[in-house]
């Protein structure tokens, strides 16, 4: 083989290298989506996830953080066993807290839900298959977590959840969705 073609092989393999390191280098970046995706989707179709509960999750490569606050023990173990089997997940941290069991928080969960979702201003957020608004009770405080659709809505539920007897303090940290 004469000297042009091993130059002109050798160029031919090293682009090829290049592009190969390229597309290695990419991948991490179009499974993130598809990853995340995923994860919500196992998150949301929890069987006893609901209103009184929000879960959220991010993510550090392969590796995701569960986070926020759950009423039901169970649901901690549960989201963490449906994250680790999916597939791309190199491993879970589990940040997710479990509520108090006590009665009187229960007594807010149910009242705080008559008055945000019995109000014809916000039923339209309980329609579907799980409520935008959470509503997380921990020792009589009342964070109010998801999405609305204007400030006006995310007001209200603010001003309605001040109103419901026995709770001592109101987080409202709706966010409004826009667009």
């Amino acid at each position: 083989m004469n000297r042009g073609m091993s130059r002109m092989l050798l160029t031919i393999l090293a682009g090829a290298l290049a592009v190969f390191a390229q597309s290695t280098v990419a991948r991490p970046d179009r499974i993130s989506p598809r990853l995340a995706e995923q994860v919500r989707h196992e998150l949301v179709m929890m069987p006893f996830y609901g209103v009184f509960d929000h879960v959220s999750f991010k993510l550090q490569g392969r590796k995701v953080v569960l986070l926020g606050d759950v009423s039901r023990p169970t649901l901690k173990d549960e989201a963490e066993r449906r994250v680790k089997s999916l597939e791309g997940v190199e491993g879970v941290d589990n940040r997710i807290n479990v509520l108090p069991l006590s009665p009187y928080d229960d007594r807010i969960r149910l009242a705080s839900y008559r008055a945000i979702y019995s109000n014809p201003g916000l039923n339209r957020y309980a329609w579907g298959p799980l409520p935008q608004i959470h509503l997380i009770v921990r020792n009589g405080t009342l964070t109010l977590k998801g999405r609305v659709d204007n400030e006006a809505d995310r007001n209200l539920a603010g001003i309605l959840a001040t109103g419901v007897p026995g709770v001592f303090e109101v987080k409202n940290q709706l966010i409004v969705q826009r667009g």
